[in-house]
């Protein structure tokens, strides 16, 4: 059965996690005590043979033996074969509990879509809720130990009332070799048609709906048989095993007391109880036997589904809602906080120091921003500017760049820049072909370059000057002092 613990760890306190360490059923002492005896045992029969029954030549082979072995422990990574395995077994464990039947929405859609208070609409919810617990059950049937045993033949089933002897002739009459489980369901889907045309289920979305529940119900009967027929690998279970068992049949031998090599060396502290090595192996071999234990959850562990409880549980609350709840309601009337705007809920004596807390009104709440009148003035968003970005790689090569703006440095001359901007037409490609313009900026770019060429028009060229191109005045213009203007370098 299940070991619950919950209501023990509701607050934390001191020695909270300590008491739990004095609990036997459902521990990992009553998982691992056998096997921590073995080994106790058989590290103390070889500490004996090595102290009491070996020559001294002996006792150096040994000593070769054990620091050898006492190495090994090193090159096998427990940690890393161990926590995975686990994991992936704890992730399995969860979605197998998640996976068990449950007809708590089934049964609310019956309740509500299957009408009739005589006795024909009687018989027909609870047949219903019925055939879904039975599927439930016979799959469980085939995955847990515990409900086979509560039911070990087709007659028991009988006896409990979820399968009448018509119904059993029916099931046994139908030779398939695989698993039957999904028969019931079967017998739902055709009995809720057939409620469907003789007025019970009154519209088609009511029947639409009555069969999405049950095939959600149908596939968790499904994915627990399908959990339990494919397992975890059993190539990975073998290697942690054999990871864990050698790992201690090489600590069994290398982490004996040995005796110095050579006379007057200092030696190890004779530890006549290993508490590291117990230790270790109290860590990993139950590490391994949590595994051990929760691979399969429909077993008779301690720690084990209550499958059983779940069955009555189920067929209880299903057949009482389906049955005397029944459009059975109590009278819709005014509540207590009618005439309140808002609910002021009662506390008690134990709970009111609650009240005193403030409630959460968001992590900014409490921050405190900025009085200064002129940084909190509100200003009028200004229209973004389409730019241009400079390609990365340019920028580390200093390659020249459409966005790059060029200046003229000549003396004599004023500088000023220019923007050469990519043409979708021709030459380079923008960047951003779908990104509208602003028409400000582009007059006020024609504008700039109208007067550059101008301004370039009435001043004399030199000889030699090509476009994308500066040239560099000779040492005899430089001397003259010309002021002749070089050109300017285009992209």
């Amino acid at each position: 059965m299940t070991v619950s613990y919950t209501l023990k760890v509701a607050n934390s306190h001191f020695g909270g996690f300590s008491k739990l360490l004095f609990r036997w059923k459902g521990s990992i002492y009553k998982l691992l005590y056998k096997e921590f005896i073995v080994f106790m045992a058989l590290y103390a029969v070889l500490s004996l043979v090595y102290r009491r029954l070996v020559t001294e030549e002996q006792k150096r082979l040994y000593t070769k033996v054990a620091q050898y072995c006492n190495r090994s422990t090193d090159l096998i990574p427990m940690s890393f074969v161990l926590g995975f395995y686990v994991t992936l077994i704890m992730n399995r464990w969860w979605a197998q509990y998640t996976s068990i039947p449950l007809p708590d929405q089934l049964m609310c859609v019956i309740s509500s879509k299957v009408h009739g208070k005589d006795e024909r609409g009687w018989i027909l919810r609870r047949t219903l809720i019925r055939y879904a617990n039975l599927s439930a059950v016979l799959v469980l049937r085939s995955v847990s130990t515990r409900v086979l045993k509560r039911f070990p033949t087709m007659d028991h089933v009988v006896e409990a009332g979820f399968m009448t002897q018509d119904e059993r002739k029916k099931f046994e009459s139908l030779h398939s070799g695989f698993n039957k489980y999904w028969i019931p369901c079967v017998w739902f889907t055709n009995l809720a048609a057939q409620a469907r045309r003789d007025g019970r289920i009154r519209d088609d979305v009511a029947l639409r709906l009555l069969m999405d529940e049950l095939n959600l119900y149908r596939a968790k009967c499904s994915m627990l048989f399908h959990y339990d027929w494919i397992s975890i690998p059993l190539v990975y279970t073998q290697v942690v095993t054999i990871a864990v068992y050698s790992f201690f049949a090489f600590c069994l031998i290398g982490r004996q007391f040995l005796e110095p090599l050579e006379p007057g060396q200092e030696g190890d502290l004779d530890m006549y109880v290993p508490l590291s090595t117990l230790l270790q192996f109290f860590f990993y071999a139950g590490w391994l036997k949590v595994a051990e234990q929760i691979i399969n959850p429909f077993g008779e562990d301690d720690n084990d589904f209550e499958t059983n409880k779940l069955i009555d549980r189920n067929l209880q609350v299903s057949l009482l809602s389906v049955d005397d709840m029944y459009q059975n309601l109590p009278p819709a009337v005014k509540d207590k906080y009618w005439n309140e705007s808002t609910a002021q809920l009662p506390y008690t004596m134990a709970t009111a120091s609650e009240t005193l807390k403030p409630s959460f009104l968001g992590s900014t709440f409490d921050m405190r921003v900025c009085e200064d009148a002129e940084q909190s003035q509100m200003m009028e968003a200004s229209p973004s500017v389409p730019c241009i970005q400079t390609p990365l790689l340019s920028r580390f090569f200093a390659a020249a760049s459409p966005a790059i703006s060029i200046k003229n440095f000549s003396r004599g001359s004023q500088a000023h820049s220019r923007v050469w901007r990519p043409q979708t037409d021709g030459g380079f490609p923008s960047p951003y072909p779908k990104r509208s313009e602003d028409s400000e900026l582009v007059a006020r770019i024609e504008e700039e370059e109208t007067e550059d060429e101008a301004s370039r028009a009435s001043k004399p060229t030199m000889p030699g000057s090509h476009l994308g191109r500066t040239r560099l005045p000779e040492a005899s213009e430089t001397e003259e002092g010309a002021a002749a203007d070089p050109g300017e370098g285009t992209v």
